[in-house]
This record gives C-alpha cells, sequence and structure tokens, in this order.
C-alpha cells in the first residue's frame, strides 16, 4: 500500500475511532464495530502511528511505533514525546504543538487543513539516532486537541541518496579531471603540429621557391611547381585550423581577450552572423584554468548558435563584480526547447554544463526571444 493511502487510511480510522458516533449518530453497537475495527488497522498499520495531548505527552502508540524505536507499547504510552523525537532535533517554530510540530520538517508541505509531511530524527531506547519521515494531524476533543503522528523510518533511503550523492560528486571529479587531461593533450599536440610539422611543410615551401627560381622556361616545370605550392599553402592552412582548433595559439599568446576576439571575428567570417563582445581586457586576465573553460564555453555556445538557432545577432559579455566573473551569451535565434536543454544527446550543453561546475559555477539556459546563457563563475583569489 502507498505512503499516501496508508495516511488517508490511518487518518479515517482515527476520525472513525474518536468522532463517529458523535456526528453520524449510529446506534451503539454500529459505533463499537466501527471502532473495533479502527483499532484493528491502526494495530496492523506497518508504519508507526503515536498520538499526543497538547503538552506531547504520548496518549497511545502501535506496535509499529515500538519497534521502530526498539521498546515496548507499555513503555512509550504516557512517556514525553522527546524521548523519541528529541527537542535537540527540532526547529522551534511558535507557541503551539501545531506549530512545534509543523515546523520540524525539512520539507514541509500542507495537505489538508491539519496535515502536513515533515522529516525529523528520531531516538531509538538503544541510544541510536535515526532519520524519520511522516505526518502529523490534529483532532479537537474535549476542549482540547489530539495530535497524532505517522511516521515511516527512511535509513535506507538516505543510504541510498548519500551513495547516489557520492557517486554524483566522484563522476563530477573524474569529468573535471578527464576535461583537464583532454586540454593537456590538445594543448601538447597542436604545439608540435606546429612547431614540427609546421615548420617543415614552411621550410619545404621555401626550397620550392627556391626551385622556382631556377627552373628556367619550362613550362611543364612551372606549371606542376605552382601546383605543388598551392598544395602546400593549402596543408599550412589546414595545419594551422587543426592546430587551432586543438588549442588556439592566440589563447596563449595574448590571453583571453585576445582568444575571445579571434573567436568572435572568426565566426563573423565563417557564418555571416553578426556578433558583438562587451568585455574589457583587465577583467579577462585568468590563470590557465578558467581562461581555457571559458573559452571553450564561448566557442561550444557559438557552434551551437551556429548550427541550430538560426540567428542574426549575438551578444557576449564579460564582467567582473567583485570577486565572480559573469558571462552571458545571447543569440536572436528561434531558442532552444525545455525538452531538449536535458537531451542525453545534447553533448555541446552537457560539456558546458560540467565545464562550469568544475570551477564551482552555475549556469542558467533560458529561452527569451531567443537563447541567453547566463554563467557566474566564482574567481580564485588574486595573489598578493
Amino acid at each position: 500500500m502507498s505512503r499516501v493511502a496508508t495516511t488517508l487510511l490511518v487518518l479515517s480510522a482515527l476520525t472513525l475511532t474518536g468522532r463517529l458516533s458523535w456526528r453520524l449518530g449510529w446506534s451503539c453497537a454500529h459505533s463499537a464495530a466501527a471502532a473495533k475495527r479502527s483499532r484493528g488497522i491502526i494495530q496492523h498499520a506497518t508504519d508507526a502511528i503515536i498520538s499526543t495531548d497538547e503538552r506531547q505527552r504520548i496518549l497511545q502508540v502501535n506496535p509499529s511505533a515500538a519497534s521502530m524505536f526498539g521498546t515496548t507499547v507499555q513503555a512509550m504510552q504516557g512517556a514525553p514525546l522527546h524521548h523519541f523525537i528529541p527537542r535537540d532535533q527540532r526547529q522551534h517554530g511558535g507557541n503551539g504543538a501545531a506549530q512545534y510540530f509543523g515546523s520540524t520538517g525539512i520539507r514541509m508541505r500542507m495537505k489538508g487543513r491539519r496535515t502536513s509531511d515533515y522529516a525529523v530524527t528520531g531516538l531509538r531506547a538503544s541510544g541510536q539516532h535515526f532519520p524519520l519521515e511522516g505526518t502529523i494531524s490534529s483532532l479537537a476533543e474535549n476542549g482540547g486537541r489530539i495530535y497524532t503522528i505517522i511516521l515511516r523510518d527512511i535509513t535506507e533511503r538516505k543510504q541510498v541518496q548519500e551513495q547516489l550523492e557520492q557517486s554524483y560528486s566522484q563522476l563530477r571529479e573524474l569529468s573535471a579531471a578527464l576535461q583537464t587531461i583532454r586540454e593537456e593533450e590538445r594543448k601538447h599536440i597542436a604545439r608540435e603540429l606546429h612547431d614540427d610539422l609546421g615548420q617543415l611543410l614552411a621550410t619545404l615551401r621555401g626550397d620550392l621557391a627556391l626551385l622556382q627560381r631556377h627552373a628556367g622556361h619550362n613550362a611543364s616545370a612551372r606549371k606542376l611547381q605552382a601546383g605543388m605550392d598551392e598544395l602546400l599553402m593549402s596543408a599550412i592552412s589546414s595545419l594551422r585550423r587543426i592546430a587551432g582548433n586543438l588549442r588556439p595559439r592566440a589563447l596563449d599568446e595574448g590571453g583571453l581577450y585576445f582568444a575571445l576576439e579571434s573567436l568572435r571575428q572568426e565566426f563573423v567570417e565563417r557564418n555571416n552572423i553578426d556578433c558583438t563582445l562587451d568585455a574589457y581586457e583587465e577583467d579577462l586576465i585568468l590563470d590557465d584554468a578558467y581562461s581555457t573553460a571559458i573559452f571553450r564555453i564561448v566557442q561550444e555556445a557559438l557552434t551551437n548558435i551556429a548550427r541550430h538557432a538560426q540567428a542574426g545577432k549575438v551578444a557576449l559579455s564579460l564582467y567582473r563584480q567583485d570577486a565572480t566573473l559573469h558571462v552571458t551569451i545571447h543569440d536572436d535565434g528561434r531558442g532552444i526547447a525545455e525538452k531538449d536543454m536535458d537531451k542525453a544527446s545534447s553533448f555541446g550543453l552537457i560539456g558546458m554544463r560540467e565545464r562550469v561546475w568544475a570551477l564551482h559555477g552555475d549556469i542558467a539556459i533560458v529561452s527569451d526571444g531567443g537563447t541567453r546563457i547566463m554563467i557566474r563563475l566564482p574567481l580564485p583569489p588574486e595573489p598578493t
């Protein structure tokens, strides 16, 4: 039986036990049968059920409650509630038992007029604390109020949640480590391509130019040499493009601002989409990890815009505020559907989020007449 169904059934049983005869005017025989049936439901309920008076003294418990707290029904009846739900494990929220109980919840939500779900910490007879989730309701009786608490032990659920959180944290750390390794490999390969293969091609073109000056007037030879020169130039251009995609030299030679400006110009030339950069160079003097992460985020965003947005304008904005860097990327395209933001195949968005989270920042993506990506990154303290 679900938790909601159990709670409703028990509360109905409690209502029938205390007030059925008065409300409906049944005969004594019917009332006695209904009360017996209700007591049977309470006694056999799998959740713990505790009734207290306004002074939070326990009036009635079922066997499940006694078993949960590692004691007996007789030992619990008449005892103060704080023996089993310690006061130091609850938050005070004003006068009165209803407010007192209601304010104990980590995530309290009202269900009906006098019923709310909450989470507290219980104390077993052995002295062991354990997490509880429950529902509290109140009934008027003889000028006072009776409070009924229905509890469920959520120890196993909490353990599973903690294990999931630990696994999630480890995956985040692994993702950040892989991103770092990937960037280092890219930097190494780009340097090797530029320094070794690039110089080799440049030397070969120089030799070809020298050969052309001494080739005489043979038309076939000159044509062949011209074709070789075009192929060499094409190879050099491809090499620069590949090396730049692996690791933009502007990032190492001029810093983040210069790299973003070069990226912006390349984006405009390649896609014929207007793009502006609003930033101050002195705000973007960052270490390699931050510079690389921000560059890759902007690069991925511009790639997505070119592929999917159908935009006419893009605005890039980066500025510091205290010890936080704010990055905004806004286009006037067709926007992004909310269902597409969390798709498993949206590797670009996933990669952007992972880079931001690896630097302990936060990212928001909204559609507002286009797509707006807003990022906040806490910056490391500047060396003194």
